[in-house]
């Protein structure tokens, strides 16, 4: 589990200096930047904050997502 302070604290990496990027929690499992749409998924109790990993999933709707995240 994603500890309340890191969920504050972390930001979408693409859109931190632009927009703000700030991520909900989706289902315990996924960050979803409410800006930009790309998803990071959390493996391993860690959230994967690459912007190329979170652009893998923007044009999957986050009802779609896998729950747990496919681990590479």
């Amino acid at each position: 589990m994603v500890s309340e302070t890191l969920k504050e604290i972390l930001r979408c990496p693409h859109c931190v200096r632009t927009t703000g990027g700030e991520l909900t929690l989706h289902r315990n499992a996924w960050f979803v930047c409410g800006d930009c749409g790309r998803k990071y998924p959390i493996v391993d109790d860690i959230p994967v904050m690459l912007i190329d990993e979170g652009e893998k999933w923007m044009n999957t709707p986050a009802a779609d997502l896998p729950v747990p995240p496919p681990a590479k």
